[in-house]
């Protein structure tokens, strides 16, 4: 039976141990100290992040690496990611040609402005850098644990190796889809959380779901502009770790984001907010990242802009939703520097050249 680590004792790594187990693969959580690793072997759960949750006797919990990471398939590392270098240089030294290494994080490296597959291949042997996998889509923690139907996708730089990823991660009730666009499910999966803060202060402030349609379609849009411009397909940012991370982030009160935005439209300061939470927004310094790969790139994100005026700045969310509603209207897909229009031209000139083609054998015969 394959074994997994899971590096990162947080309410996702935690998830993914739980269901992994259940599903009868041999699961090791590696937890930062003895004292915690024996309070979850002791209590079977975390009370303080997941509450009612008992862990399989498939799932062992350890504080060594040594014995977290001896002959194991694959490596997840859970973790914040503002903490993933750290940990990746921790787990570097027990990597083989052979074990996967999964990025399960949501969010971009503060000061390099990278993304997690990034921050990881500068840190282990580039041997291995095929290995990198990143998992990313509408995955709300609660509703996995409890084995509620969701799907998610694994993107590698290859098919072959998504494949294996996709083969050990799907469970009966958590379908696995597969990409090789790991640039546009990993930006899928953090730019989404910037949207989700204010898709909270919509609701927070009581605009009603046409206002919060308008805003979350508005931030897709901006999602594709920076992904494309980043590399990433504009499809990708329309599939499950698009659209549909930023769906279930920007509705559910399970949302951690969404929580921070609601509680800012209520008046309450970030560091207040965050301090009252056991969990990471990862929106919360995603935002800042975001922000610093418009200008470099010259893109108009108006709507990252004014969350990080709210965030960092002190603006009212009231203020910003007003200025932003007052900015100058256009073409929905048009923007300073953004390649929507060029790809969308490119798929027309495709069309136009594929009508040119003669007919298939078969259409030849029903005609």
């Amino acid at each position: 039976m394959p074994k997994i680590t899971i590096i990162g004792t947080t309410t996702w790594g935690i998830t993914l141990g739980v269901v992994l187990a259940n599903k009868g693969l041999q699961v090791r959580l590696w937890a930062r100290t003895e004292q915690e690793a024996a309070e979850l072997r002791s209590a079977g759960s975390n009370p303080a992040v997941m509450p009612g949750v008992t862990l399989s006797s498939q799932l062992l919990v350890t504080s060594s690496l040594g014995e977290a990471l001896a002959d194991v398939k694959m490596v997840i590392l859970a973790v914040p990611s503002q903490t993933m270098r750290q940990n990746i240089k921790l787990v570097k030294d027990y990597l083989n040609r052979s074990m996967l290494v999964v990025s399960a994080a949501k969010g971009l490296e503060i000061g390099s402005n990278k993304r997690m597959s990034q921050v990881i291949a500068e840190e282990i042997d580039p041997r291995f850098w095929s290995n990198i996998c990143v998992l990313s889509g509408p995955n709300l923690s609660r509703e996995v644990i409890r084995e509620l139907p969701a799907a998610t996708v694994v993107a590698a730089e290859t098919q072959a190796v998504a494949r294996i990823a996709q083969r050990l991660l799907t469970t009966p009730n958590l379908c696995v889809f597969t990409n090789t666009d790991v640039i546009g499910v990993e930006l899928g999966g953090a730019l989404k959380n910037v949207i989700a803060l204010g898709a909270g202060m919509a609701d927070g402030l009581g605009y009603g779901d046409n206002a919060k349609a308008a805003f979350m379609t508005r931030g897709l849009t901006e999602m594709a502009a920076l992904g494309v411009a980043l590399g990433a397909s504009p499809l990708t940012l329309s599939g499950l770790a698009g659209l549909g991370d930023l769906m279930a982030t920007c509705a559910s009160p399970l949302s951690r984001n969404h929580y921070v935005g609601v509680e800012l439209a209520k008046g309450r300061s970030l560091e207040e907010i965050l301090a009252s939470m056991t969990d990471v927004a990862e929106g919360v310094s995603t935002t800042i990242v975001a922000r610093n790969l418009a200008r470099q790139l010259g893109l108009e994100m108006p709507i990252t802009e004014k969350i990080y005026q709210v965030l960092y700045e002190g603006v009212d969310p009231r203020q910003a939703a007003v200025e932003l509603m007052a900015a100058e209207t256009r073409h929905e897909l048009s923007g300073r520097k953004w390649k929507l229009f060029s790809f969308l031209r490119r798929r027309r000139r495709s069309s136009a050249y594929l009508s040119t083609l003669p007919s298939s054998p078969s259409k030849e015969k029903e005609k």
